[in-house]
């Protein structure tokens, strides 16, 4: 199993100006390879390959000597990036889907390089870089498995590394219990045994900030060095706020798994919600997509362990004791059946149909 730490760097006003030279570099040599796959298709109809582009460095090199200063396999690993744009396009062509063409990549959009297997070395708390040098690192936890990557990531005036490891599965005690999970904006999820894990709604409570901060912003005058400041401090507001609502989805994910064997959530499709406009900004704030993804990523990683998705369609309407259906309004929050006396939580009810076609599916 592949796992990924993400760790601080701080690099001093010498490695921050090569780790700024090198970023720059690579994102030169990713559009001038993009550029040369689409002329020469255009042209000539020929496919340029990876393996054709990575011949070409050490030609590269003589006419741009700059390019000696990048690591050779650095440079390898942005062309393996452009190579994986086109066939995931290419893929996402043959499944029907309408997707992008690879794009040209502006100084905001590509903020990474890789060191795919060597150039890099962890000792205690700093980071040997090769022609970049050595860096102090904040290990807030230990790194786990044999490191495989090391990606440099610069962010809002900050710099950050992502070991890639290869490590053993995690062994999580089995329980042999069952939940069903209904997902909310009052409450971020509710279970089908009516536990209710409370939703922080970091942006809701950050929204003044927020709203103050792009004030500051707008006020200030264009190319100027107080509105490059203001900017930062507003990316560093909407960062925090993402990594709060990253950090409450792998505490509920932690918790549901250490608690329950399989978990059957509704196959949501967000992107359709978030068009309802009196809903989409508290769908959003709840983080619902990054909460699926990383559930379904730990359950993968732990034996035993499973996300089941089922079709959402009537799970509020439907009686879990009866099985009748009891027409509700989105106001009422208490499901009364008129057929067989339950009176049950609404979002309880719905999740406990989510269970129960979860189980279904799965003896199916």
């Amino acid at each position: 199993m592949l796992k990924t730490y993400k760790y601080r760097i701080y690099p001093n006003k010498e490695q921050k100006q090569k780790i700024d030279t090198t970023i720059d570099l690579c994102r030169n040599l990713y559009n001038a390879a993009l550029e040369h796959r689409i002329y020469l298709y255009k042209r000539s109809g020929i496919s340029v390959t990876y393996n054709a582009q990575q011949n070409e460095l050490p030609e590269l090199k003589k006419v741009l000597p700059e390019y000696k200063t990048v690591q050779s396999q650095i440079l390898q690993d942005v062309l393996r990036r452009l190579d994986r744009a086109y066939r995931n396009f290419f893929r996402r062509v043959k499944q029907g889907k309408k997707p992008g063409f690879p794009r040209f990549q502006s100084y905001k959009r590509y903020n990474s390089f890789t060191y795919p297997q060597s150039g890099f070395s962890l000792s205690g708390s700093h980071l040997e870089l090769s022609k970049i040098g050595n860096l102090k690192v904040k290990l807030h936890r230990p790194v786990e498995g044999i490191i495989k990557t090391c990606t440099i990531i610069r962010k809002n005036g900050k710099y950050y590394v992502c070991f890639s490891c290869e490590a053993e599965d995690k062994v999580i005690p089995l329980t042999y219990q069952n939940v069903g999970i209904d997902m909310g904006v009052k409450e971020f999820c509710i279970t089908s045994d009516g536990e209710m894990l409370s939703n922080p709604r970091n942006y809701r409570k950050t929204e003044a900030k927020l709203k103050k901060q792009q004030k500051t912003l707008s006020r200030k005058k264009k190319g100027s060095n107080r509105r490059r400041k203001a900017v930062r401090e507003l990316a560093n507001l909407h960062e925090h706020i993402a990594n709060q609502r990253k950090d409450n989805a792998y505490k509920v994910a932690n918790y549901l798994l250490s608690k329950y064997d399989t978990i059957v959530r509704e196959d949501l499709q967000i992107d359709n919600m978030v068009k309802n406009r009196k809903l989409s900004k508290s769908i959003s704030d709840a983080g619902w997509g990054i909460f699926f993804n990383i559930l379904e990523a730990k359950a993968k990683q732990a034996p035993g362990k499973r996300v089941i998705k089922v079709d959402p369609r009537n799970t509020s309407q439907i009686c879990s004791g009866c099985g009748q259906i009891v027409n509700k309004n989105l106001s009422e929050r208490t499901h009364s059946c008129p057929f067989c006396g339950l009176t049950i939580d609404r979002d309880v009810n719905a999740a406990i149909n989510i269970l129960n076609r979860g189980l279904e599916l799965a003896a199916a």
